[in-house]
């Protein structure tokens, strides 16, 4: 039955990366400026000796020659998926020119791998570019100018901002391929975000579980800057591993309840499909509480539950218990260095308990 809960899952959709949209783009522009003719579809040389088939959505070939591709994200919940990346390609007699247009943004900040002022188009699709362009660039060298078609809108709802990043989208790709709600994609900006707020000279950095924890911790933190606030999600480990080997002296730990307890439990990872949330851990914690109090928060359906329950008994000074243990777990990964605090904040961001 369709509905069978039991009935396998469909696999995931894979895509293609903004850098491997720019390359399809370019080398539909340079079949063009060879042929007159705009391809329907090209076929790019990824890294890893793999290649994706491409359509090419749309071009022009009069004074100067535009290709535009609809970059695909697959099943990945990505802002620039069936964004419109092109290209403009012009001969130059300086061999390989790749440059930023309309949509592409320009790093400001240190601490990326590009330095300030180079175009936001990271080291893997440059060199994607001059693969795939090798045999045009025998005859003539070429000028390619990428753009993004509302780029800079889109770019509001990424951290490039916060990376300084700014004008537009960065593109990127390390292997060509996006896979649906990759690990590697969120790890690599966690890194990126850290190296900026390193490169800028920060000591201290706020680890937060997403953009409402990090709003509440902000307001509390004014003294820091918003480089100094860096969005780990799920990857408690991950995190703080990297920002005890970027050298910071200081970290904080801000997270909401539930992932408060995870973390406290010490689960590297606190996605619901990596670790349930497991309410009885909790109330083991807590054994200056009666057995029937316990036992009601050890079957709550929710941590939700569990802290309205606590609420209502007046009970909330427990609640220290797991930000001690936060940074029991958190110290287990970082080692004796750097100095750690936590925060464990309500839903309207009143902060429940605190531990340094």
């Amino acid at each position: 039955m369709a509905n069978d809960p039991d009935s396998p899952k469909p696999a995931l959709r894979s895509g293609f990366s903004t850098g491997t949209a720019a390359t399809a783009a370019a080398l539909a522009a340079a079949m063009a400026l060879k042929s007159g003719q705009i391809p329907d579809q090209v076929t790019i040389q990824l890294p890893k000796n793999q290649s994706i088939v491409i359509p090419v959505f749309a071009g022009s070939a009069q004074k100067t020659i535009q290709t535009v591709v609809i970059k695909d994200a697959g099943d990945d919940p990505d802002v620039t998926n069936q964004a419109q990346i092109g290209v403009i390609l012009e001969e130059t007699d300086k061999g390989l020119v790749i440059v930023g247009g309309q949509g592409v943004g320009r790093v400001t900040k240190p601490g990326l791998v590009l330095a300030p002022g180079e175009w936001a188009v990271n080291p893997v699709p440059r060199r994607m570019l001059a693969e795939n362009l090798a045999p045009y660039l025998l005859e003539v060298g070429l000028k390619v100018t990428i753009f993004v078609r509302d780029g800079q809108v889109l770019a509001e709802k990424t951290l490039n901002p916060r990376l300084g990043i700014m004008g537009g989208l960065s593109i990127l790709g390390t292997t060509g391929l996006v896979k649906p709600f990759s690990h590697g994609a969120y790890v690599a900006t966690i890194d990126s975000a850290l190296s900026v707020a390193r490169a800028l000279g920060l000591t201290e950095v706020v680890l937060t579980t997403g953009g409402r924890s990090e709003g509440f911790a902000r307001r509390i933190r004014a003294d820091l800057p918003e480089e100094a606030f860096v969005q780990m999600a799920d990857y408690f480990a991950v995190a703080l591993t990297k920002a005890t080997q970027k050298g910071f002296t200081r970290v904080g730990l801000v997270s909401f309840f539930g992932k408060a307890v995870k973390q406290a439990a010490g689960h590297s990872c606190t996605h619901a499909h990596k670790n349930d949330l497991d309410l009885k851990i909790f109330a083991d914690w807590l054994p200056t509480l009666s057995t029937a109090l316990r036992a009601e928060i050890a079957s709550a359906p929710t941590a939700l539950a569990a802290l309205d329950t606590l609420k209502k008994k007046g009970q909330t000074r427990v609640i220290s218990v797991v930000a001690q243990k936060m940074l029991a777990s958190a110290r287990l990964v970082t080692g004796s260095e750097p100095k750690l605090w936590a925060w464990i904040l309500d839903f309207d961001g009143t902060i429940l308990a605190q531990a340094d």
